[in-house]
């Protein structure tokens, strides 16, 4: 690969490949079973050879395509088992690397953004990229001040590339559904698409990164690099060593992924309370495990990266969702309904049982209940089949809720990180962060004198 794949119409022809391939493979495996192969053996290598396909693909072509992969990727531990097990090792695969850009087109990049002498701003820059992700590399290198960094190269023509996959995507997703069970694809790449512009400006991502490392300059738990310099596509940080989420997923101590899920938790709740911002994009490649945490040597802190995508929340995150959360778990299901009609999660030209609603948010909101809860992929299947299935009353009901745009991406995050909490298997204090962090959830002084008037 020479450059990134960015003719609308070379990255159109890989893309529409895809559904053929399928179709292909589809007919592969009928003949096979017509020779008679079992329909078991033959449903794993055909979901082997689709996965292969897919992510060989989207990989390849970086920009929207992969951000695409990455976004599912997320969502993995919802799909049934018989369907997980084929595309883990490809969805995680995704999540840590990707083809690389060419040498010389990364000192190209530099020579323009940073000047003809940006060697002299480095003591050692590595030709070989550490990490390759949807729009951009990453290279290590030591500044000229000795700070070992990380240098951030966006891949020339990028904006263009993730604008014409993602259209191109949407035209191909009624065939890409089958791929998440019970997901509605077009949504989600219709939020990617919105999303694009806010990602390729490297100086807001600047912004939100250097916010978060001076907020969090002095937490014992979690770790943000601080921004050293930043060009209109170039941004270079501080370097974090420590060992990827994705590997903690796969071999993980016990100990490592409960720590890592508690403090997964901690950040995503903490984040926007303490600095305005919701870091958007919590798929595992963006998240390290540290040693050195508050016990010592043997402890961890978790490090942050990439702050390409956030949602801004002055005020933190909104006070309807720790209040209605705390009203779920009492049982007050017609002040729950009230404030989801207030809200605009029930349209007003619905009508609803406030009763069946609460049946419907009860199993999902689990894991604030107790004291602690172990996160497992069998139990987000189950949620994922339970919404899901047509035959079910909670499908019905969730075809009459609305999600209201303020809250589309703080429920597209949420889920996400319950996603990843899955996959670690992670057992996790919510509650004790949610009372800690989130507005609303713990009733104010004057709610209580509220309610006492009114009773």
């Amino acid at each position: 690969m020479s450059d990134l794949p960015r003719k609308a119409v070379t990255r159109t022809a890989k893309l529409a490949a895809l559904p053929l391939g399928f179709a292909g493979r589809a007919t592969w495996g009928l003949g096979k079973r017509i020779v008679g192969e079992s329909a078991e053996i033959v449903g794993r290598e055909l979901q082997q050879r689709t996965a292969e396909q897919l992510f060989k693909v989207l990989g390849e072509l970086k920009g929207g395509a992969m951000k695409f992969g990455q976004a599912l990727s997320v969502f993995e531990s919802a799909l049934p088992e018989e369907v997980a097990g084929p595309y883990r090792a490809a969805l995680t695969k995704l999540q840590e690397a990707a083809p690389p850009m060419p040498t010389r087109t990364v000192h190209a990049v530099l020579e323009e953004r940073i000047g003809a002498d940006w060697r002299e701003l480095f003591q050692e820059f590595e030709d070989k990229p550490s990490a390759a992700a949807s729009i951009g590399q990453v290279h290590r290198g030591v500044w000229h001040d000795g700070r070992e960094v990380a240098v951030k190269v966006q891949y020339p023509g990028a904006g263009e590339a993730l604008l014409s996959d993602l259209n191109q995507l949407s035209r191909f997703a009624r065939l890409l559904g089958p791929l998440i069970p019970g997901m509605d694809v077009k949504p989600l790449i219709a939020e990617l698409r919105d999303r694009v512009s806010e990602e390729l400006d490297y100086s807001l991502e600047a912004q939100a990164q250097q916010l978060h490392a001076e907020e969090f300059a002095e937490d014992p738990d979690v770790v943000v690099p601080a921004v050293v310099h930043q060009g209109e596509q170039v941004l270079v940080t501080e370097w974090i060593d420590g060992v990827p989420l994705s590997e903690v997923i796969s071999d993980g101590t016990p100990q490592q992924r409960d720590r890592a899920g508690q403090l997964l938790a901690r950040f995503l709740f903490s984040g926007p309370s303490r600095t305005g911002l919701l870091h958007a994009d919590p798929h595992p490649g963006n998240f390290r495990l540290l040693p050195g945490g508050p016990g010592g040597a043997d402890d961890w802190r978790l490090g942050v990266l990439d702050f390409g995508t956030v949602d801004r929340l002055p005020g933190g995150l909104p006070a309807p969702i720790g209040q209605s959360l705390r009203m779920t778990l009492d049982g007050e299901a017609e002040a729950v309904y009230d404030m989801l009609r207030a809200e605009g999660f029930v349209k007003e030209s619905v009508a609803l049982d406030p009763d069946a609603v609460l049946d419907y948010l009860l199993p999902i909101i689990e894991p604030a209940r107790a004291e602690e809860f172990t996160f497992t992929r069998g139990w987000m299947r189950s949620q994922a089949a339970r919404i899901a299935d047509p035959r079910s009353p909670a499908y019905q009901l969730g075809r009459n809720l609305n999600l209201p745009p303020a809250y589309l991406l703080i429920h597209r995050v949420t889920l996400s990180t319950i996603g990843v909490l899955c996959q670690l298997g992670a057992t996790v204090r919510l509650r004790e962060e949610l009372e800690e962090w989130l507005p609303g959830f713990v009733p104010d002084t004057d709610e209580d004198e509220q309610s006492a008037a009114g009773a």
